[in-house]
C-alpha cells in the first residue's frame, strides 16, 4: 500500500509551505499532492513557486501531482485552472469537472479528487474513458458501498485512494466563513486564513465539536483516523493511504506512524498525536461519520 500526502487545505506562508514539503521529502511517503484547493486569493505561493517544490519532490523519489481549485467562480480561477490542467510534466488532481474537460481535451491522464461524486459504475466508467488513472474515494462512502467500483477499478486499472487521516472535507460555499467570522466582507477578508494554521473550530452552543471553518470549505471538526485499520483497507484493495494535512508537525507524525505500521516496524495507536484531537472513523464502518470505533 502506498501513502500519500493530499495538498495543505489550509493558507500558509510561502516559508511554512517551504519547510513542511522539505521535511516531507525526506519522508517514505509515496506521493504528494501540491496546489490551492480551497481559495484563489491565497495567495502566498505562485504557480512557479509549487513548480519549484514539486521538482524538488520529484528528484527526491515522490510521484507528485498538482491539484486544481474545487469551486470555481471567476474567469481568472479557469484560467489558472487550465495552466495546471494543460500542463505535461506532472499529473494532475481534477477537484472540479472543468478540469477533467481541460485535462482530457488535452489528453492528460488525471485524477479525481474526493469533492468529484463518483458513487456507480456508469460515473466511474466513464471518467476512467476521459482519462481517470486514479480515484479518491469521497469520503462518506464506507466498506461496503465502494465494493463495486473497487472491482471495476481493479479490471480498469484505475488506482483507489482513501482519507486514513485529517480532517474531512465536508462542503464548499461561495460565502466565505471564516470572512464572517471576523464581520468581513468576503472581498476584504485580509488574509485573515493565515492566522488559522488548521481553521476554525465551531462548537454547538451545548459546547459539543461541531464542524471547522476554513475560508469557504467546512471541514469536519473531528479527525479521521484510519491508521490502526490500514490492513482492512488493504484487504479492500485499497491502493493509497491518503494522508490530509493538520499541522506540518503532526502530519509528519502521521506520515512516520502510518509507515512504521504498514512495514510492521511498531503497533500503530489511535491517540498517538501530541494535540488534543478527537477523532472519527464511522463512514468507513458504515455508521455515522463522526463516530470513533477503537
Amino acid at each position: 500500500m502506498k501513502i500519500s500526502v493530499a495538498s495543505v487545505p489550509y493558507f500558509w506562508s510561502k516559508e511554512a509551505y517551504g519547510a513542511f514539503y522539505s521535511a516531507l521529502s525526506q519522508t517514505p511517503v509515496d506521493i504528494v499532492y501540491l496546489g490551492e484547493t480551497v481559495c484563489s486569493k491565497r495567495r502566498s505561493m505562485k504557480f512557479s513557486d509549487w513548480i519549484e517544490i514539486a521538482e524538488v519532490l520529484r528528484d527526491s523519489g515522490k510521484q507528485v501531482v498538482l491539484s486544481t481549485l474545487t469551486l470555481l467562480e471567476a474567469e481568472s480561477e479557469l484560467k489558472y485552472l487550465t495552466k495546471i490542467a494543460r500542463q505535461k510534466d506532472f499529473l494532475i488532481e481534477a477537484n472540479d469537472m472543468a478540469a477533467v474537460q481541460v485535462a482530457s481535451e488535452n489528453g492528460n491522464s488525471f485524477v479525481t479528487g474526493c469533492a468529484i461524486n463518483v458513487y456507480n459504475n456508469q460515473s466511474f466508467s466513464r471518467l476512467s474513458r476521459l482519462g481517470m488513472k486514479r480515484w479518491c474515494v469521497p469520503v462518506e462512502l464506507g466498506q461496503r458501498d465502494i465494493i463495486p467500483m473497487v472491482s471495476l477499478a481493479d479490471k480498469l486499472g484505475v488506482e483507489v485512494e482513501y482519507q486514513v487521516f485529517g480532517r474531512m472535507p465536508l462542503a464548499y460555499s461561495a460565502r466565505c466563513f471564516t470572512a464572517r467570522h471576523h464581520q468581513l466582507d468576503k472581498d476584504n477578508c485580509q488574509f485573515k486564513c493565515l492566522n488559522d494554521e488548521q481553521g476554525i473550530l465551531v462548537k454547538t452552543q451545548d459546547g459539543d465539536s461541531f464542524a471547522q471553518i476554513n475560508g469557504i470549505q467546512t471541514q469536519s471538526a473531528k479527525v479521521s483516523n484510519l491508521i490502526n485499520r490500514w490492513s482492512e483497507l488493504k484487504e479492500a484493495k485499497i491502493d493509497i493511504a491518503r494522508i490530509v494535512p493538520v499541522s506540518a508537525e503532526d502530519t509528519l507524525q502521521a506520515v512516520d506512524v502510518l509507515s512504521n505500521s504498514i512495514n510492521k516496524k511498531t503497533q500503530s495507536s489511535s491517540t498517538y498525536l501530541a494535540q488534543d484531537y478527537e477523532f472519527c472513523n464511522g463512514y468507513w464502518l458504515q455508521i455515522e461519520g463522526m463516530k470513533f470505533v477503537s
